[in-house]
């Protein structure tokens, strides 16, 4: 090699490690500024670079506002409704008072002294329902006090309502209730008959009956449930049936007959004579009829009452008289009453029955009763409460609407 050729390889040998440290320190300052950009990429953390300002949800947060709004005044709306309904409906159950009300609200009282009929299938001894056989029977009371009797009948019809042939082989009373003087009371046979007597309606109709009393037949001091079994034959073969009774031997109050009114306060009342031979609390049912025969209220006494000769109040209220408008003179008829037992059994004792009218009223024009609603503490009460609860839910509502944007 020449010596210029050794002074040039001379000159590139010595340039390449200059080369080599400015590609180090380029590379470096390249790093170094990559991992400054992502500091957190560094902890095994991908970052994310957030969107501009225009892109967040913004919008979003007050959709959210609102809905929630809505909820809870849709809430609110729900509550209200049923607060108002609420008070409503006790305002307008309460406008006549508990003793004095209408009897399209008690349909079962307009008739308190028909019989109770049953009509069931005509069962083998098996139980088995025979197909067109269906056995009636009727009780015309289920309370008996003292020297009252029950009448009972039976009788058998196919499915077109016409009479079957049918026999009471044999019928007993007896007690159902156990105890210690339970042979005191044997039990007693009975006679259903079709002849037109001893309560039977019409001899020969197919229809048997038969009148018991529990005073006269075997029951006289029994306070308690008595059963009459009614064991029956008829073409398809033999049946059975019961009719259960509740005896009291205790008369404790009867009615001395008529009954005298007064206009009071704007309401009419009605004052039922009586006879109280036992204290206690007495509980007498009366129906009023206009003068179209037509019952409109039933009017209810119940109270302590001392022994002695008593009235029965049974008020006839004055609104009730302006809603519903009856044709006067008004008829207070079927009283029924009884004195209520607590805690025994039977729970009450019956006063004899007064079955059509006992007192006509006067004629009075509607101007004389009074238009206003029933009060007292207990309804004031509750109508108050009831109130707040509508407030509330409204003050709520006007709130929420009122803090609207």
């Amino acid at each position: 090699m020449s010596q210029k050729g050794a002074q040039s390889g001379r000159v590139v040998w010595a340039v390449v490690p200059v080369l080599i440290v400015i590609a180090l320190l380029i590379w470096k300052a390249r790093d170094d500024a990559g991992s400054a950009a992502q500091p957190v990429a560094a902890q095994g953390v991908v970052a994310t670079t957030p969107p501009p300002a225009a892109s967040l949800p913004v919008e979003g947060f007050g959709d959210k506002a609102k809905q929630a709004r809505r909820d809870k005044l849709k809430l609110l709306q729900a509550q209200l409704a049923e607060a108002q309904q609420r008070l409503d409906s006790y305002k307008a159950s309460t406008k006549y008072p508990h003793d004095s009300r209408p009897i399209s609200e008690h349909q079962d009282q307009i008739k308190p002294f028909a019989p109770i009929t049953e009509d069931k299938p005509m069962r083998t001894q098996k139980g088995d329902a025979i197909p067109g056989q269906h056995l009636r029977t009727t009780q015309d009371r289920v309370f008996v006090s003292g020297q009252e009797s029950v009448l009972l009948t039976v009788s058998l019809v196919d499915d077109n309502n016409r009479p079957l042939p049918l026999r009471v082989s044999r019928a007993v009373a007896h007690e159902t209730q156990g105890g210690a003087n339970i042979n005191a009371y044997p039990p007693v046979a009975l006679q259903f008959e079709d002849r037109g007597a001893n309560g039977d309606a019409v001899a020969g109709d197919q229809t048997l009956s038969v009148r018991f009393q529990p005073a006269t037949q075997g029951f006289a001091t029994l306070a308690g449930t008595i059963r009459i079994e009614a064991y029956l034959q008829g073409d398809a073969g033999p049946g059975q049936t019961f009719f259960d009774i509740v005896y009291s031997p205790v008369v404790p109050a009867v009615w001395l007959g008529g009954a005298h009114e007064m206009m009071e306060n704007g309401s009419l009342a009605f004052y039922l004579k009586a006879n109280v031979k036992e204290p206690g609390r007495y509980v007498i049912n009366a129906r009023a009829y206009d003068a179209n025969g037509k019952p409109f209220a039933l009017l209810t006494f119940n109270d302590e009452v001392a022994a002695g000769a008593k009235e029965f109040r049974l008020p006839l209220f004055g609104k009730l008289v302006r809603d519903l408008k009856p044709a006067f003179p008004i008829t207070l008829r079927d009283v029924e009453g009884f004195l209520l037992y607590e805690n025994r059994f039977p729970d009450r004792a019956m006063m004899p029955r007064w079955p059509g009218a006992m007192h006509t009223s006067a004629s009075y024009p509607l101007s004389s009763f009074s238009d206003a609603e029933w009060s007292s503490e207990e309804r004031s009460r509750y109508l108050n409460e009831y109130s707040k609860d509508v407030s509330q839910a409204q003050n709520g509502i006007n709130e929420l609407e009122q803090a609207q944007p």
